[in-house]
């Protein structure tokens, strides 16, 4: 069995939406626009890289999901996106704080890790390289806010980077934040991940596949005022025996990927 840091986040979060997703087969019908438009600027972001025009390949990846029925949020439409997009891209040229040898080589780099049982676990990089002169891993974001940076050091907590940090071997990332605003904004965001963290992540790693393997799949509701995930989660209507709603949000595609490539999503 092949697993991802996707499929362990999503087991900790709740187990019983692991077993919707990953083993029944049911997934989102709904398409969001900035899941897309963000693999669309990872391939312009990589255009660059290679010295080829970025905006041109931003505009090619995003114009095939032009007529597509997208869910947009916060009012915004493909045209703005677009027009975000390439001021991203501009100010990220002015800035010149990344580089990266070999891109065809140090971007979009697939990492596996042989577990025990005959497992194994695959991580997609985004890039490995140089900011500021300094070398890391780095990771690339798309938003529609700002990051927070306060308090200091709040980055290394982030699990996704810790994973990545465990499946590299690198201790120094750098998180490169695309802030797609009224007036767009780059951040570039630093942290080290110490040997005791990877460790740590190794063993949540085993302990999460052991219970995966064991069929423990018992719920974590989520209802709890004022913060309430289960109101947001696609897969409440399955929770709640409601057709109605599953009907609405969701398609079951038994066999279907085991969601190897969801870490690509933004």
């Amino acid at each position: 069995m092949t697993y991802s840091f996707t499929q362990i986040s999503q087991y900790l979060s709740c187990p019983r939406r692991y077993r919707y997703r990953y083993l029944e087969g049911w997934r989102e019908k709904g398409i969001r626009a900035a899941m897309l438009f963000g693999r669309a600027f990872e391939q312009a972001l990589s255009a660059y890289f290679r010295r080829e025009d970025s905006a041109a390949v931003l505009f090619k990846e995003w114009a095939a999901h032009k007529e597509s029925k997208l869910d947009y949020s916060n009012g915004m439409t493909w045209d703005r996106m677009l027009q975000q997009g390439i001021q991203l891209l501009e100010r990220f040229a002015q800035d010149v704080r990344i580089r990266i040898r070999q891109p065809r080589k140090n971007l979009q780099i697939k990492f596996t890790r042989p577990l025990p049982k005959g497992n194994d676990f695959v991580a997609y990089v985004d890039a490995i390289g140089r900011l500021d002169g300094t070398r890391c891993l780095l990771e690339w974001k798309t938003t529609s806010t700002r990051y927070p940076e306060e308090p200091q050091g709040l980055l290394m907590l982030d699990p996704q980077l810790v994973c990545y940090s465990w499946m590299t071997g690198i201790p120094d990332i750098a998180q490169v934040v695309f802030v797609r605003k009224r007036l767009v904004e780059i951040q570039y965001l630093r942290t080290t991940i110490t040997e005791e963290q990877r460790e740590e992540f190794g063993r949540l790693v085993d302990d999460t596949i052991r219970r995966i393997e064991s069929a423990q799949f018992l719920p974590h509701s989520g209802v709890r005022f004022p913060q309430n995930p289960c109101t947001s989660c696609p897969y409440v209507g399955l929770c709640l025996g409601q057709p109605e709603l599953v009907d609405a949000t969701l398609v079951r595609r038994p066999g279907d990927d085991l969601g190897l490539f969801d870490e690509l999503t933004y």
